[in-house]
């Protein structure tokens, strides 16, 4: 199963990704866990890559090409995967078509989770981040046992540069600038599915649970 969630900044595409990528025993490929990976490590593509997400801009198409390719001539990939955070417009649809072709893959299905800028902007400005291991915590839905300090590992949390309010409104603003006409190109393409993303997230995995048996 090759599935694309696509959705706003907070829809909640990272936590859903996870666990249906080990329900259907399939890769989970996230752009911002490899955007995240390469500031870690201080690449070049990474320096780079920090510069637009600490502005609140969206990373070039360019550079996310570069990093999906080299993800995508893995191994694992070949069982299928969950593919979260991209695209984010045309321009990156059509590069990933063409990153899908020369891997001789296809999408199975495409999910649009849809959720509203006040539940976004109270999921992102309350996120919490480990300086570690990049576990997540919330500060009132998912806090962490003691405070300030990871469960799993006990690195020390820290709220991301763009999960300041005004740089969530401006993310947001760019997101719904780019993604009407990314939503219409998989319409079209009989693939696309919306789900509502503001309720419980183990009602909202049921519901794409159910798009896979489909």
């Amino acid at each position: 199963m090759r599935i694309i969630l696509l959705g706003p900044p907070g829809a909640g595409k990272g936590t859903q990704a996870k666990v249906l990528a080990q329900e259907l025993g399939v890769a989970h490929i996230s752009t911002g866990d490899i955007l995240r990976q390469n500031v870690k490590e201080a690449t070049q593509l990474g320096k780079e890559a920090k510069d637009f997400m600490d502005r609140g801009l969206l990373v070039p198409d360019g550079l996310m090409s570069k990093m999906l390719q080299d993800r995508f001539a893995k191994s694992d990939v070949k069982q299928g995967f969950i593919l979260d955070g991209y695209p984010r417009n045309i321009a990156q649809a059509k590069t990933l078509e063409e990153i899908f072709r020369l891997k001789g893959l296809d999408v199975d299905l495409v999910v649009y989770l849809d959720s509203s800028d006040s539940v976004i902007i109270q999921r992102l400005s309350g996120r919490l981040v480990c300086s570690k291991c990049s576990a997540n915590y919330h500060i009132t839905n998912m806090p962490p046992l003691r405070q300030g300090f990871c469960d799993k590992c006990g690195g020390s949390l820290y709220q991301r540069t763009d999960d300041k309010v005004e740089t969530i409104k401006k993310r947001l603003e760019v997101y719904k600038n780019e993604v009407s006409d990314l939503i219409k190109y998989y319409s079209e393409e009989n693939k696309l599915h919306r789900l509502s993303a503001d309720g419980q997230a183990e009602e909202v995995l049921k519901e794409i649970v159910v798009l896979t048996k489909q």
